[in-house]
């Protein structure tokens, strides 16, 4: 009897911690391209030519164009989010 009310709150330990675990890893960061990665990838396959210039570039940061991490430039420079670029790409065509 002592054993299976024990290992009824051990189940319900486990779970609770798998449900809190589920919850975590579905909390996914949108995932975000450095400014210079970015211009490599223009230039690597041509998706402008003339590429931009690193100032127009983040001329785009600043007016809205790329949906950036923050309003100005990280640590690691400037931040784009990856969605918004792709976003940018397909408009290109239009």
């Amino acid at each position: 009897m002592a054993s299976s009310i024990r290992l009824r709150k051990q189940t319900k330990y486990t779970r609770n911690t798998m449900n809190t675990t589920k919850h975590l890893l579905e909390l996914s960061p949108r995932p975000a391209i450095r400014l210079s990665e970015i211009d490599r990838l223009i230039r690597k396959h041509r998706i402008l030519v003339p590429a931009p210039s690193r100032p127009k570039l983040i001329a785009f940061c600043t007016e809205g164009v790329f949906e950036t991490v923050g309003n100005a430039p990280t640590s690691f420079g400037w931040l784009v989010y990856e969605d918004s670029f792709l976003r940018w790409v397909e408009n290109l065509g239009k």
